[in-house]
């Protein structure tokens, strides 16, 4: 059986309806999934880049999209209150409730429906501590303090991992050594499950894409 894993950070808008729609991607394959919390903005700071909420006028295209792209698949979504926001509670928190820097899908949709069900302040720390409660009746895994050195570690080396591994952005697919980025890969991703071959050819425009010469660079 193939493994999927599945790179997330629950601020991130794209990674939740990934999530929603995923299963729809995999069905009747025959792929183990396994959901990975990691700090999207470790990954931003380690590539000197901004996030898109924060750009003022790339964030309210980025709502409008979501927004549409949510309306469009069927999947329900309410804005948080605000947005950024910190998402480290809630990272160590899925990791508290998992094992080897990964979680169960029902702890990671836990942590989507915090931030992504009802409009509510992500950040507020009487909900987080609502949701903790919540996820020490219903996980399968032993509980472990969010804030406890173990958990943190752990978060530490997803992002280092991530980023060894390239990985640059939630959500993304990863699969061997390919890896898949965005909401909008699905499509690639189930090709890429079913049909393989165009991905492996060493003369496919997939191949000869990550060969591209840079022509200039600009200073940062």
């Amino acid at each position: 059986m193939k493994t999927l894993t599945f790179w997330f950070d629950p601020i991130s808008p794209y990674a939740y309806l990934a999530f929603e729609k995923l299963p729809e991607t995999l069905a009747e394959l025959p792929i183990e999934v396994v959901y990975r919390p990691v700090l999207f903005a470790g990954m931003l700071k380690y590539f000197g880049q901004l996030g898109p909420a924060e750009i003022p006028p790339k964030k309210v295209w980025t709502f409008r999209q979501i927004a549409w792209l949510a309306r469009a698949h069927g999947v329900p979504l309410d804005f948080p209150a605000a947005h950024p926001f910190n998402p480290l509670p809630l990272l160590r928190l899925g990791l508290a409730h998992g094992r080897d820097g990964a979680c169960s899908r029902e702890v990671a949709g836990a942590l989507f429906a915090h931030v992504w069900r009802g409009g509510a302040d992500a950040a507020d720390p009487a909900r987080i501590s609502g949701l903790a409660q919540a996820l020490a009746k219903t996980a399968t895994e032993v509980s472990r303090d969010p804030n406890g050195d173990a958990v943190k570690a752990e978060l530490r080396h997803n992002g280092d991992t991530a980023i060894t591994r390239g990985i640059f952005g939630v959500p993304t697919f990863e699969m061997g050594e390919e890896s898949f980025w965005g909401f909008d890969a699905l499509p690639i991703v189930r090709e890429a499950l079913t049909a393989p071959t165009w991905f492996c050819a060493s003369d496919s425009p997939w191949t000869l894409a990550a060969k591209l010469p840079t022509g200039v660079a600009r200073s940062r």
